[in-house]
């Protein structure tokens, strides 16, 4: 493999006066790697895109957005938040599947400075009223079916306006997305702060409420540059090695990427939508994932990259009329969000006929990617996630956080421009999980002799189901709210098509009686429903715990048969 020349234009690309060249800045009061030509904020991301205004910007079904008009929109949004009164460094939140809306929002907010609230499309009012009061912003975007959700607790929404996007009936006091878009504008001209908030994402909580991670301006456009990189230095490596690389007369190549994954997520926004929009190229949204129509929308578009969790990927390429269309336009299928099995690379390397397989390894608290790995190197190495960005000082530790050899197993800790800021209103959470500037992945790794990274475990009590983080106590805290149960115990189940399902393991209180279904619909109520538990076993004794007190899940996970689950 080409991991010598990999090395040598890792150091060309990154070294003084090179394009992705790297210095040390200082911020919030920490030393951090960062690229020296990265633009300043959002808003120069965004403004540098006007240039490409006859092209088709965005593709929805059978509407199609230019940049020209994503342009003359986003200048009206932004022109319409500053009329109510809202300003740079306050919030609006954005609650709604991946309508066209959803991005023209969002550049309109982060080019002047506005922070973004990513609401998860999945949450249930209790979440989202605690979403809302949590992050308490100033205007509230939502769809027809998230406002269902919000009438079921009227006055959720505090004080912030309420604007109802594609939806029906107006209840009295909404405003209409006609109205916020009606008069027009320029984005206004103000200064944006590289370090100020550009958007909150929630993640999972351990106790029972999602954090609100704090992503920067300066961290949001590192991960484009990061992404860029690695692109970029895998290419040149293979044609160093093999002499072999793009024709330099053949015009740029135009991007289209077909996103399946939320927008409130880093895969779907912070990579998918920067790395498309940076290079003037085309989204292709979904209304709901669906592989047939995935193949329909490729061959229809001409999509070059698509991706999303390995369970997408794998059922665009075992589809059974994947042969009956032309997906030649196909560079790229990429899985992230949850680890690929090393079959599923090779399978899309044989299937795709221009196209190489490719993964990522982040999370929200980097503002995307640590570690991307494509093409020839993935081939080889199909069991690791790449090397860390050139923007990220890598480490494993144990567990007192000394540095282990390397080679060996340790958790992963990284430091960078890309760590988030914190976690909103939770001091105590963002301490815990950042020392000194090093973020506390979570997930336990090793790196190799040629710098590159496997994910070995996981050391949170989390599991991941198609690209969601569920934390273990939080569905626990939840199932605990049935007044029928004693004890429970909750842990991944193996599944072939998500990586891992939400099992529990439940002790009722005596002379109290639940079925599974009814402890289902309970937590349906509370959660999310992806969160709900799919097994549940119900135990006539105590759940087995050490000395300590914990719970023994890797004995109970063997203890138990799947097929005696309800």
């Amino acid at each position: 493999m080409h991991y010598q020349e990999f090395d040598q234009v890792w150091t060309t690309l990154t070294a003084p006066g090179a394009p992705f060249e790297v210095e040390e800045i200082e911020v919030r009061g920490q030393k951090l790697r960062t690229y020296k030509n990265v633009p300043p904020n959002i808003r120069a991301l965004w403004l540098s895109t006007a240039q490409f205004a006859e092209r088709d910007y965005i593709v929805y079904g059978d509407e199609r957005i230019t940049y020209g008009e994503a342009h003359r929109l986003t200048g009206a949004i932004a022109s319409w938040l500053f009329d109510q009164g809202v300003k740079p460094g306050e919030r609006v939140a954005i609650a709604m599947r991946n309508f066209p809306e959803w991005m023209l929002i969002y550049w309109a907010c982060v080019s002047v400075g506005i922070t973004v609230v990513g609401m998860n499309a999945w949450w249930v009012a209790e979440e989202m009223e605690y979403g809302l009061k949590d992050a308490q912003p100033r205007v509230l975007f939502c769809d027809q079916e998230r406002l269902a959700r919000l009438q079921e607790r009227p006055g959720m929404e505090a004080d912030a306006k309420v604007v109802g996007v594609r939806v029906g009936d107006l209840p009295a006091g909404m405003i209409a997305w006609s109205d916020v878009i009606s008069s027009g504008g320029a984005i206004p001209d103000v200064a944006v702060d590289p370090d100020g908030d550009a958007c909150i994402f929630y993640t999972s909580g351990t106790t029972g409420f999602p954090k609100g991670a704090q992503l920067t301006q300066r961290g949001c456009v590192s991960n484009l540059f990061s992404m860029m990189f690695v692109g970029q230095a895998q290419v040149l490596a293979v044609q160093k090695a093999t002499g072999v690389g793009p024709d330099p007369a053949a015009p740029p190549l135009v991007p289209v990427s077909l996103l399946t994954t939320p927008l409130f997520h880093v895969t779907a926004n912070n990579c998918g939508a920067y790395a498309t929009t940076a290079a003037g190229g085309k989204m292709v949204l979904m209304h709901r994932w669906d592989a047939g129509e995935a193949l329909r929308l490729i061959e229809r578009e001409r999509v070059t990259s698509t991706g999303g969790v390995p369970v997408m990927a794998r059922e665009i390429i075992m589809h059974p009329d994947f042969d009956k269309y032309d997906t030649s336009s196909l560079l790229a299928i990429s899985g992230g969000g949850a680890p690929v099995q090393p079959d599923l690379v090779g399978k899309i390397d044989a299937a795709l006929k221009m196209g190489r397989p490719g993964t990522g390894y982040g999370m929200t608290e980097t503002c995307g990617i640590i570690c991307s790995v494509g093409a020839d190197f993935y081939v080889h190495k199909p069991e690791s996630v790449g090397r860390p960005t050139p923007s990220f000082e890598a480490k494993c530790v144990d567990d007192e956080g000394n540095t282990v050899p390397q080679g060996e197993v340790g958790e992963l800790w990284v430091k960078g421009a890309q760590v988030i800021k914190g976690y909103l209103n939770r001091p105590e959470a963002t301490a815990e999980s950042i020392t000194d500037g090093w973020l506390h992945t979570g997930d336990v790794a090793r790196i190799d002799e040629d710098g590159f990274l496997y994910i070995v475990d996981r050391k949170k009590d989390m599991l991941l189901r198609g690209g969601e983080n569920i934390y273990c106590a939080e569905v626990e805290a939840c199932v605990h709210r049935h007044p029928a149960v004693a004890e429970c115990c909750v842990f991944g189940v193996p599944d072939a098509r998500l990586g891992e399902e939400v099992g529990a393991a439940v002790v009722l209180r005596p002379g109290h009686g639940v079925s599974a279904d009814e402890l289902r619909a309970h937590c349906e109520g509370l959660m999310a429903r992806h969160k709900a538990p799919r097994y549940v076993w119900f135990l006539d004794e105590a759940i087995p715990r050490n000395a300590s007190g914990k719970f023994l899940k890797r004995q109970l996970r063997e203890t138990l048969k799947l097929e005696t689950a309800s």
